[in-house]
């Protein structure tokens, strides 16, 4: 057993469908709007560990309607910027506050020198690299005391020379880092689209015993052969199937829906909710009959039109 797998084995785990809360409708799911349809809440801590006012008194009753997961923005793990001691320490607060099962950023930088970028750009995929950003996630584990899980972003073009693939790369972190994956089934999906790869051959490589959250999400055209991970559609099809493939072959695990723009009324967001939790039911099925040695041969392009 990895140092990750024992870590999380000694706590409390979501499972089910999540929503990522969002400032549109945080007064909504406080007052108890979307009880009984997500399992869990997705919360992004920087968008509210400064924040004063009404702010924590409605976190606090959102966390006691439903479990927290947190998953950050800003640690900007692929830059060679040293850590900021007072962000971790916030960062730490907050987290303590709320007490989630591990914390997780993206495998990208988003700054440099001082300089805030406000976007999740890639890392160029070769072995130095890789160890760079596998020793800043061990250093974040340690500096916050609990779990960490790097999320795989969508990405548009090379940055620097690679010597190794996506997947070789990010093995490779979480391989040194021995950290969880956040598995995001949308940026697969957006990258294979736009770099022409087989997404499922490509999620064949991955080790999914380190895949602890899976996230889905919307995304849109632009121009006439780029897709934009742009957090602000409803959920393709082919999404779901990739998200239904991954439960299949993992069991029970937490999948979040993400929406950042274009957010839609909350009941309808709930609806979306629902469409997936009716796919990854048929998908955990499929798993436990496979575990009890019944059949498993109903794919998962059949699941999602039956959902």
């Amino acid at each position: 057993m990895s140092m990750f797998e024992a870590i999380l084995s000694t706590r409390s785990v979501p499972t089910g469908i999540g929503l990522g809360l969002r400032a549109r409708f945080i007064d909504r799911v406080a007052r108890g709007a979307a009880d009984g349809v997500p399992t869990f809440v997705e919360l992004c801590p920087e968008n509210y560990m400064h924040r004063g006012g009404r702010s924590p008194a409605r976190l606090e009753e959102v966390a006691q309607r439903f479990p927290v997961i947190c998953h950050g923005l800003m640690m900007s793990l692929g830059s060679t910027d040293p850590f900021e001691d007072a962000y971790f320490a916030q960062l730490r607060a907050f987290l303590d506050r709320y007490d989630p099962p591990w914390h997780s950023d993206h495998l990208c930088w988003s700054g440099l020198h001082g300089a805030v970028l406000h976007d999740l750009l890639p890392v160029p995929f070769t072995s130095a690299v890789a160890r760079r950003v596998a020793s800043r996630v061990v250093e974040a584990r340690d500096r916050l005391e609990r779990p960490m899980a790097v999320e795989n972003i969508s990405w548009y073009a090379e940055l620097g020379a690679s010597q190794l693939d996506e997947v070789e790369f990010l093995v490779e972190i979480l391989e040194r880092a021995d950290c969880g994956l956040l598995l995001d089934v949308n940026n697969v999906f957006v990258n294979a689209q736009n770099h022409g790869f087989d997404p499922l051959a490509w999620l064949e490589r991955i080790p999914l015993e380190r895949v602890v959250q899976l996230h889905v999400a919307g995304h849109e055209s632009w121009e006439e052969d780029l897709i934009i991970d742009t957090h602000g559609a409803t959920v393709r099809d082919e999404v779901y199937e990739l998200m239904a493939w991954v439960i299949e072959r993992t069991g029970p695990r937490p999948v979040l829906l993400e929406r950042d723009s274009n957010i839609p009324p909350l009941p309808e967001l709930l609806d979306e909710i629902r469409r997936l939790d009716g796919v990854y039911q048929q998908a955990l099925s499929r798993w436990e009959a496979d575990r009890s040695g019944g059949s498993a041969d109903v794919r998962t392009a059949k699941a999602v039109g039956h959902a």
